[in-house]
């Protein structure tokens, strides 16, 4: 039996209100809920994805909703375009006190058969990306006093990818790596590191690597019979990224539906 998605929580009102974010891979997925549902909860957002259409297209979804976003488009592999997306936030609400690292690419191709060029993509969105914005916006965070990043990983950080190729999987243990050694460092500066580490998640990426029976096989195999939902992943970074999560940091917290538990 399939169990069923919940219904979608209500956020606490002005939890995070004057806070200011940056969502990078906002554009869709699991990206566009935590920019939406951090919006809900009184957060001035900046919206970050590699396509300008989809960025705005988040942007144009949170205001709908009446919350608060700037839809900046850009590749976070890019230091100079990095620098400049944390202007950008800090110019328009003042000092970023939270970041959301969620841009994240998938490649399938095996180690025999792998190009130089895939191991560089795949390595410099998914580790250097999330280095680079988070080296970034540490000065806004430590001016303020506070400060939350929280990281996206994958439970293939824990073990092996179930659809990504060596790459991903490499990438995913290495921001594991980061984000301990991170919250180590920063924690005296008021700041705060953690990561999610998703498994399947009913997301574009996911429908589009996997066939309809392929993903039945999976969910039949989860002890919580169907995908996660993107909203449910937002919930989590919610947490994270306020105030009750103060004593947490340089962990990675799983979500998928009982996959993997160690």
């Amino acid at each position: 039996m399939i169990s069923p998605a919940p219904n979608l929580p209500d956020a606490i009102p002005d939890e995070l209100s004057g806070r200011v974010v940056i969502v990078t891979g906002a554009g869709r997925g699991m990206g566009r809920a935590v920019a939406v549902r951090l919006a809900k909860t009184g957060a001035s957002v900046a919206v970050n994805d590699l396509e300008p259409a989809a960025a705005d297209e988040t942007a144009e979804l949170v205001i709908s909703q009446g919350g608060t976003a700037i839809a900046v488009a850009g590749d976070i592999s890019d230091s100079s375009f990095v620098e400049s997306l944390v202007l950008e936030a800090v110019e328009e609400y003042g000092d970023v006190n939270i970041l959301v690292n969620a841009a994240g690419i998938l490649r399938r191709t095996a180690v025999f058969d792998m190009p130089e060029a895939e191991w560089d993509l795949v390595m410099n969105v998914n580790l250097k990306g999330t280095f680079l914005c988070s080296k970034t916006v540490l000065t806004s965070m430590r001016r303020s006093g506070w400060g939350r990043i929280v990281n996206f990983s994958s439970t293939a950080g824990k073990t092996t990818s179930t659809l990504g190729g060596a790459h991903y999987t490499a990438s995913k243990h290495a921001v594991l790596g980061l984000t301990r050694h991170m919250a180590m460092e920063e924690a005296a500066h008021g700041i705060t590191v953690n990561a999610v580490c998703p498994g399947l998640i009913n997301t574009e990426m996911v429908q589009h690597e996997v066939d309809d029976e392929r993903l039945k096989r999976y969910t039949d195999g989860f002890p919580i019979h169907r995908l996660g939902e993107p909203f449910e992943a937002a919930e989590l970074v919610a947490f994270l990224a306020s105030d009750r999560a103060a004593y947490i940091t340089g962990q990675g917290f799983d979500i998928s539906g009982g996959d993997l538990m160690v």
